[in-house]
C-alpha cells in the first residue's frame, strides 16, 4: 500500500499543500478549523513524517538501532536477549523513543544498515552487541558521526561508549568455586570465538587453571545453539577422561548438555557438575535445578537505554559504564566430584 503524502492530504481536505504543512508543523497560517480537519484527516490516513525531510528539519528519528548479526533461530529461544531487549525497550519508552530491530546474517550485513539507516534518518543511535576481536564495526560508527553504544567492554570500542559487566571476574568465580569443591577437569563450552566476551571468558579459564594447578581446562567453541551445545557436551563426555565439571556460556546450552549427560547415563550432579553462565527460569525448573551466574538482565537492558538516551542528547561525551558483576547462584547440578573421578 502507498504511504500517504502532504498532497493526498490536501486533496481530500480540498487546500494547499502549504496550508497542510502549515497544519502539520504547528506554525501560523491557518485558521483552526482548517488546522483540525487537516490533522484529522492525516489520523484518518495513517500519515507520518518522511524521515528524509525531518532529517532536513534537525528533527529527532524518536527511536534506537540494534541490528543484531546472529540466526534468529538461536536468538528466539535464548532468555538473556529477550531480557536484555524488554529492559533495553522499557528504558526507551520512558522517553517515548522506539526501539527498531533488525536481525541480519553477518557484520558486513549489519555495517550496511548502519549506513542506510543513518542516511535515512531512521535513528537517532545505535546500541551495538556482541563485540569481536578488532571490530570494524566501530570504524564504520565513528566515520558515521552517529551516537552508539556497545554492550561489552573493557575498553577498545574507539569513541563509542560502553556498557558492561566483568565477564573475566564471572568466569574466574566459577572456577575458584569448582575447583574448591574439588574439581580438576573443568570444560568450557564457549560462544563463537570471535566474540570478546568468549575469549576473555576463556582466558580466565586458562590463566586460573595454572595458578589452581587444574589437571585439565579446555574451552569447545559453539554457535550457541543448543544443537552444537549437545554436541560439544557429547564429544566431552566420550572422552577416556572426561571433565568431572563443564560450564556453559548460556542457560539454553546447559540445559542442553544436561539432556545429553542424561542419554549418557551420567548422573548430574554425582558424575558431572554443570554450572551455566546465564540465569533464568529454565535454570530453576529444570532437575536438577542448575547453578548460573545471576544478574538482573531486565535491569541491565534498562541502564543500557538510559546510557544510549544520555549519549544521543550529548553526542559529544563518551561514557565507559561498568555494571556490577554476575554473582554465582548455587543450585542442585553442582557438588564434589565422586572418588572415582579424583583419580
Amino acid at each position: 500500500m502507498r504511504r500517504p503524502t502532504i498532497t493526498d492530504i490536501a486533496e481530500r481536505v480540498g487546500v494547499s499543500k502549504g496550508a497542510v504543512s502549515f497544519a502539520l508543523n504547528g506554525r501560523p497560517g491557518v485558521g483552526e478549523a482548517t488546522r483540525a480537519r487537516i490533522l484529522q484527516v492525516a489520523k484518518e490516513m495513517n500519515w507520518r513524517p518522511h524521515s528524509a525531510a525531518r532529517a532536513l528539519g534537525g528533527a529527532r528519528a524518536e527511536a534506537v538501532g540494534l541490528v543484531i548479526a546472529r540466526p534468529a533461530s538461536a536468538l528466539g529461544v535464548e532468555p538473556f536477549f529477550a531480557q536484555l531487549l524488554s529492559g533495553l525497550q522499557a528504558g526507551l519508552s520512558a522517553q517515548a523513543v522506539a526501539l527498531q530491530l533488525l536481525i541480519v546474517e553477518d557484520a558486513e550485513a549489519e555495517m550496511e544498515i548502519y549506513r542506510e539507516w543513518t542516511s535515512a534518518h531512521r535513528v537517532d543511535g545505535f546500541v551495538m552487541v556482541d563485540l569481536m576481536v578488532r571490530d570494524p564495526r566501530i570504524a564504520v560508527l565513528e566515520e558515521l558521526g552517529v551516537p552508539a553504544v556497545v554492550l561489552g567492554g573493557p575498553g577498545r570500542h574507539g569513541s563509542l561508549s560502553s556498557v558492561w559487566a566483568d565477564d573475566r571476574e564471572a568466569m574466574l568465580s566459577i572456577v575458584d568455586y569448582l575447583a574448591a569443591l574439588g574439581h580438576r577437569r573443568i570444560a568450557h563450552v564457549a560462544g563463537l570465538p570471535a566474540f570478546r566476551h568468549t575469549q576473555r571468558r576463556a582466558r580466565a579459564l586458562r590463566d586460573r587453571a595454572g595458578r589452581l594447578a587444574l589437571e585439565e581446562a579446555v574451552s569447545v567453541h559453539t554457535d550457541f545453539s543448543d544443537s552444537e551445545g549437545a554436541a560439544a557436551t557429547r564429544a566431552l563426555l566420550s572422552r577416556p577422561r572426561r571433565p568431572t565439571a563443564i560450564v556453559y556460556d548460556s542457560d539454553v546450552m546447559a540445559l542442553a548438555g544436561l539432556g545429553v549427560a542424561g542419554e549418557m547415563g551420567v548422573k548430574v550432579p554425582d558424575d558431572l557438575s554443570i554450572v551455566a553462565f546465564d540465569d533464568s527460569v529454565l535454570t530453576r525448573i529444570t532437575h536438577p535445578a542448575i547453578t548460573a551466574l545471576s544478574r538482573d538482565t531486565f535491569a541491565f537492558g534498562k541502564r543500557l537505554a538510559e546510557v544510549m538516551l544520555e549519549v544521543i542528547a550529548d553526542p559529544e561525551q563518551r561514557k565507559d559504564v561498568k555494571t556490577e558483576t554476575p554473582r554465582l547462584t548455587v543450585r542442585e547440578s553442582t557438588a564434589a566430584p565422586g572418588a572415582w573421578q579424583s583419580d
